[in-house]
C-alpha cells in the first residue's frame, strides 16, 4: 500500500540519519571538500557513507553492490557481484572510470602547476577519475586496509585536497577519484560497460575536442547510467 510504501521511505531516512551521525567527524571533513557548500545536492551526508561503511556495517556483512537509482540493467546483477573474485590483493573498492573531462576541469591548477602530470588525462594512460554510479565494496578488505583507514582521516583528507588544490562537488565519488591519484592500488578498475555514464554535459562546455577520449567505451555494455538526467537507450 502507499502507507506502508511511505513508512518504509521514512524508516529508511530515520537509519539513514543515524548512520550519518556515527560517521559525523568522517563525513564533516568530507563535506569541507567535496561539495558545492550547504544546500547543494551532494551536500547531504547521504552521499559519503560509502567512504565508511565498513565502520558501521555488521561485521558478517562483507561485501556490498552500490549503485545509483538512474541506472537500466542489461544483463543479470549476479554477474556484477563476480567482479569481485577479481580484486587484486590491495584493492578494496571497484569502480569505473569517469566518462566526462570533469576532473580534467577540477584539478586545473593542479595540472597547470605539474605539465607532465597523468591526473586528470584520460584513459588507456591517464587517470581521468571516477564514477561512483556502480561501486562493489569490499568491505572486508575496507575494515583491514591500514593505508585507506589512514586516508579516511580528516587531516590526511585536507593533507591531499591542499596537495592537488581539490575543491570537488560529487560526494564519495571526488574522494575516491583524490585518494586513487595517489593510490591507484586502492581501487579495481571495472569495465567501462559495468557503468555505461551517458553524459554529454562536459562536451558543451568547453572540452568538445577532447570529450571522446574519455566518452569511448568499446565493449558491451552491462549497465546503462543516465546520469545528469539523460535519457536511456530502449534497445
Amino acid at each position: 500500500s502507499l502507507i506502508g510504501k511511505e513508512y518504509l521511505i521514512y524508516i529508511l531516512l530515520v537509519v539513514l540519519v543515524d548512520l550519518a551521525h556515527k560517521l559525523f567527524p568522517i563525513v564533516e571533513a568530507m563535506q569541507k571538500h567535496f561539495s558545492a557548500g550547504s544546500g547543494a545536492y551532494y551536500s547531504d551526508a547521504i552521499f559519503f557513507l560509502s567512504v565508511a561503511m565498513h565502520l558501521i556495517m555488521p561485521e558478517n556483512l562483507t561485501h556490498i553492490v552500490q549503485l545509483d537509482l538512474d541506472l537500466k540493467y542489461k544483463t543479470n546483477i549476479r554477474d556484477l557481484f563476480q567482479e569481485f573474485d577479481h580484486f587484486p590483493p590491495e584493492a578494496v573498492i571497484g569502480i569505473t572510470r569517469e566518462m566526462q573531462p570533469v576532473y580534467r576541469h577540477t584539478f586545473w591548477q593542479y595540472r597547470k602547476e605539474n605539465p607532465q602530470t597523468k591526473v586528470g588525462n584520460p584513459p588507456p594512460d591517464g587517470r581521468p577519475g571516477f564514477n561512483s554510479g556502480v561501486m562493489l565494496l569490499d568491505l572486508g578488505a575496507m575494515r583491514n586496509s591500514t593505508l585507506y583507514n589512514r586516508l579516511l582521516q580528516p587531516n590526511n583528507v585536507a593533507r591531499l585536497a591542499d596537495q592537488y588544490h581539490f575543491k570537488g562537488h560529487l560526494g564519495d565519488q571526488d574522494f575516491f577519484t583524490m585518494i586513487g591519484m595517489e593510490h591507484p592500488e586502492l581501487f579495481y578498475p571495472l569495465a567501462c560497460g559495468w557503468n555505461r555514464q551517458l553524459c554529454t554535459w562536459w562536451r558543451e562546455h568547453g572540452y568538445g575536442e577532447v570529450f571522446q577520449l574519455y566518452y569511448r567505451c568499446d565493449g558491451p555494455v552491462y549497465i546503462y547510467h543516465g546520469n545528469c538526467n539523460t535519457p536511456i537507450p530502449n534497445d
